[in-house]
């Protein structure tokens, strides 16, 4: 879809204990260190991932249904364990119709009917393949074009609603470069053994997909080389990851006269009118050439062609939802090629995600009422205070930074909107019709109803309440455009936070955490937005060149790193993600000092206390991974592996050099001159 600037991070957070909130030690309180989850045959200046996380891997092998296992993994699955048992209550007894309850477990049992779901096998989609091959005339594509759209089946570029980061108080219409099925241009276009050898399984993926879909083998072999015809012009004008990094370069509003006279032959009425959008008068478009070119090949493929193309589009998004056949081809490529995940998760599993994707807050309204205690979120305010305070004085204290430019930062960290285990306001999903007729036809029903809900909002003022995670999630997020870090319930718990541990351990891991997502509203994005959530320059040139000459130090670092043969970090791409790793450890770390000045804590196993606080934060990305995953993630993804968390971070940590007395004899050890030194 679009790339509305969310900037979602794959980070931690937890509670903070009263302990964490005045440096006071209560008696009892553990290190919470597990030692049997170091390797102490690893030296800590030789490879701290490794010592750190070495027993832990060791004693959580990869099964076969994972591409990764890690802290996370952990997390999320005890938090689907607990949602199961929550929605299974629901679907065992009988509701009012239209309740939320009825919603929740009818969707949770249609979801679970295997027979049902290898009974109607295609049925489901057969309606919606006959409508796109009725298609004639190239010229009624655009109005098929938006109405898939709000179904959820996105080709050829994608719209949707967002605050405009020009003027963030009001909602825009974006629309960018989209449709590829395999999520990235460099599948396409990389010439590599690997990637190679990727593409080559996603043809014969393609043909098996129509063929279980009903089409004829010489159809389907035509279909695939549309498909690679059509998905490879796109991957050929889309930007690369590290250029959608770039929130200026992605932002061109034009009022629809200057869209129309662009992009001359795209039928604007008829596609926005069935994708929900009426009376637009603008539009950001956020990658000019790819529209270009998807306009192109919209105007110039024959109408036969388009219809057997838009065919896999819907039968590449309705896989999942459909019989066993066609989701067991879905994942041997999508999950078993592309991610090396031996195994497909058991169906309550992908059952339990899909009933708290498409009802979250319903589900996570449930799940905080039984899992969330309400004296953490007051708790989890306070160490958040705890962590602006120490990002201030680190602030004040920069040297490479004007008096101007320190003040315009202070200001922004003041106005940090702080949202913290759940939404005060809950989602209303009573025009939300859920039934007992198919699988798909739920959850193609529930993406009409949020696309329409986010239609809806074109023009609107942005409500800066709503949130873009729902309270179960396993995850933390920094949001630009309103200015706002976020927390959310199911990740406020253990392992990432131990209430039995002391200020160490959860400095080490909530602590970099909060400042990990207090740290993204100064990276390389987010400080080009004011405190408004504007994208507007609030930094003299000098200080902004000084910011990318000490950026740029940690681009070459991450560049340097070697995750495979042959294969390098992409430095720019994960910019944002490392940089916040960095401050976040800046941070919690000058907090964690102060918290324990008046009381210092003791060794324990021979481990001090700022040993220990390392150790923790390590502990957070502790994960086993297979080498596909490493290469996909590699391509996709703007956080660095988590192996390098670690390792490429604590490097540029001088703290860290002082706390295992790191010398330049070690491997891991940077010339201080050579570290990076920003927040």
């Amino acid at each position: 879809m679009m790339n509305l600037k969310n900037y979602l991070t794959v980070a931690a957070a937890c509670l903070a204990l009263a302990s964490c909130n005045t440096g006071k030690q209560s008696a009892g309180l553990t290190t919470g260190i597990d030692l049997a989850n170091l390797d102490t045959t690893a030296q800590p200046g030789t490879d701290f991932y490794q010592y750190a996380c070495g027993g832990w891997m060791v004693n959580h092998p990869l099964t076969d249904e994972y591409s990764q296992y890690g802290s996370f993994t952990i997390l999320a699955e005890n938090n689907r364990k607990q949602i199961q048992g929550l929605i299974e209550e629901l679907s065992a007894q009988q509701h009012e119709a239209g309740s939320v309850a009825q919603k929740v477990g009818t969707l949770y049992k249609v979801a679970m009917d295997s027979v049902k779901l290898n009974q109607e096998g295609i049925a489901p989609i057969k309606a919606e393949l006959e409508e796109i091959a009725a298609l004639k005339d190239k010229k009624e594509v655009y109005a098929l074009l938006g109405s898939l759209e709000r179904r959820g089946i996105t080709s050829y570029l994608g719209t949707g609603v967002g605050a405009d980061q020009l003027n963030s108080d009001i909602n825009a219409v974006y629309t960018g470069q989209a449709g590829l099925s395999m999520g990235e241009r460099d599948y396409y276009l990389a010439t590599d053994e690997a990637t190679t050898k990727i593409r080559e399984a996603f043809k014969v993926h393609v043909v098996k997909m129509y063929q279980l879909a009903g089409f004829d083998e010489a159809t389907a072999q035509k279909g695939r080389d549309i498909v690679m015809d059509v998905e490879t012009r796109l991957a050929q004008a889309f930007r690369s990851m590290v250029e959608l990094r770039d929130p200026h370069a992605n932002y061109n509003k034009m009022d629809m006269d200057q869209v129309k006279k662009q992009y001359a032959t795209f039928n604007w009425d008829a596609y926005l009118t069935n994708l929900g959008l009426k009376n637009v008068q603008e539009i950001i478009v956020q990658q000019p050439e790819a529209l270009a070119e998807a306009a192109k090949i919209l105007d110039t493929l024959p109408a036969d062609q388009q219809a057997l193309y838009l065919q896999w589009k819907l039968i590449d998004h309705a896989a999942s939802f459909l019989s066993d056949n066609i989701v067991e081809q879905n994942f041997d490529f999508y999950g078993r090629t592309m991610s090396g995940s031996k195994e497909m998760q058991p169906r309550w599993k992908r059952s339990v995600s899909t009933v708290s994707g498409v009802l979250g807050e319903a589900v996570g309204q449930m799940y905080v009422e039984k899992y969330f205690p309400a004296a953490a979120k007051e708790r989890m305010v306070t160490l958040v205070k705890n962590l602006q305070t120490a990002l201030g004085e680190r602030i004040q204290n920069l040297t490479w930074m004007g008096d101007s430019t320190k003040a315009k930062a202070m200001e922004k960290l003041a106005t940090f909107h702080v949202k913290i285990g759940y939404p005060d306001k809950w989602k209303d999903y009573s025009t939300l019709e859920i039934k007992d007729d198919s699988y798909y036809a739920n959850i193609e029903r529930a993406t009409v109803w949020a696309s329409d809900e986010q239609m809806a909002k074109a023009g609107k003022p942005v409500d800066k309440e709503e949130w873009l995670m729902t309270p179960q999630t396993v995850n933390a997020y920094y949001n630009p455009t309103t200015n706002e870090i976020c927390f959310p319930a199911g990740i406020l718990q253990p392992p990432f936070f131990d209430m039995n541990a002391d200020d160490a351990f959860n400095y080490g891991a909530i602590g970099v955490v909060i400042g990990h997502e207090m740290t993204h509203g100064f990276d390389d994005q987010g400080r080009q937005y004011d405190k408004e959530g504007n994208l507007k320059d609030w930094w003299t040139a000098e200080d902004a060149e000084r910011f990318n000459e000490r950026a740029q130090v940690m681009v070459n670092f991450f560049d340097s790193i070697q995750v495979a043969p042959g294969v390098h970090a992409n430095g720019k791409q994960t910019l944002g993600e490392n940089i916040a790793d960095y401050g976040g450890l800046q941070v919690a770390y000058q907090a964690f000092k102060k918290a324990t000045a008046t009381q210092p804590l003791p060794t324990v196993d021979g481990l001090t206390p700022e040993q220990r606080f390392f150790l923790a934060y390590a502990g957070v990305w502790a994960n086993n991974i297979r080498p596909e995953y490493v290469l996909y993630l590699t391509k996709m993804d703007v956080h660095s592996l988590g192996e390098w968390r670690v390792n490429g971070a604590l490097p540029q940590i001088d703290a860290w050099y002082e706390a295992f007395h790191i010398t330049e004899n070690d491997p891991m050890y940077l010339p201080k001159e050579e570290r990076v030194s920003i927040w």
